[in-house]
């Protein structure tokens, strides 16, 4: 009897062995591009927060969350142009009311007071502060229209999916070293390659409430504040970062954080 007990646990021993082998086998495979849709494995929670690394900025942050970067400013005091630092703690919540947008100065918090106070409090600084979704106006030098133009001329081989959040632009096909152009005027707010699934990538402001996004090129040629006009050259097309390994370009629009379909936008194509 003993016998059997114990050959019967070598067996269950031997069929974990073998099932915890194929598990680890297949958590190996697959090539070493990223997806396009990881975006980010991080979890996302108003309560947490992100630990700024070198070479991230504060659209750039709030790109990878779907934060409006004016709410996430101003949640965190941060004050324009929105300067952080490696090191430094982000709370991830882009809901504060207040903003420098206006008056170029980090928000102050209203003070704690007992409760017959406190409505008044509050009613006295709302009139001194603006809601940040009410600054948009677009301000450009002379000769930087504001309008929308295609990035690229290739034809869109994947549409924008409001359904499906993984797929928050649309593909334009490519040949390698294409020009990439701006699709309107504004100013760069990230060029680099730390956002997982994007490649190089290249993130432009216009205006207080867009931001448009450039990825998987394979040359980068703007900076980081630097003032570009629409239907500007900032990069030339690539693969990188991508499952199928085709040279194509990645392109989203964010109104307000939220991703909004780009070709809702961009002029109609004959």
């Amino acid at each position: 009897m003993a016998e059997k007990q114990a050959s019967f646990g070598l067996k269950l021993l031997s069929l974990w062995t073998v099932f915890y082998v194929l598990l680890l086998s297949g958590c190996g495979t697959g090539s070493n591009y990223a997806p396009i849709e990881d975006r980010s494995k991080i979890p996302f929670s108003f309560n947490k927060h992100h630990i700024v690394s070198r070479g991230e900025t504060l659209y750039s942050i709030a790109w990878r969350y779907d934060l409006d970067a004016r709410g996430l400013a101003a949640t965190n005091h941060i004050a324009a142009p929105y300067l952080i630092r490696p090191g430094d703690k982000v709370l991830l919540n882009d809901q504060a009311k207040v903003t420098s947008a206006v008056t170029g100065s980090a928000p102050s918090a209203v003070p704690r007071l007992p409760k017959a106070s406190r409505k008044s409090a509050v009613a006295s600084t709302t009139k001194q502060t603006v809601s940040y979704k009410e600054a948009t106006s677009v301000t450009l030098p002379k000769g930087y229209p504001f309008r929308w133009q295609w990035p690229a001329k290739g034809r869109v081989i994947k549409s924008f999916r409001g359904t499906a959040p993984q797929h928050k632009g649309i593909d334009l096909h490519g040949v390698l070293r294409e020009p990439v152009l701006a699709a309107n005027s504004g100013t760069v707010v990230y060029a680099g390659s730390g956002l997982a699934g994007y490649g190089k990538l290249i993130i432009v402001k216009h205006g207080e409430s867009y931001l448009s996004a450039y990825a998987h090129n394979s040359k980068l040629l703007v900076n980081e504040g630097q003032l570009i006009k629409v239907g500007q050259k900032i990069a030339e097309m690539g693969d990188s970062g991508t499952s199928t390994n085709h040279v194509k370009l990645h392109f989203e629009i964010r109104r307000d954080g939220k991703p909004v379909n780009p070709e809702s936008l961009l002029p109609k194509r004959r």
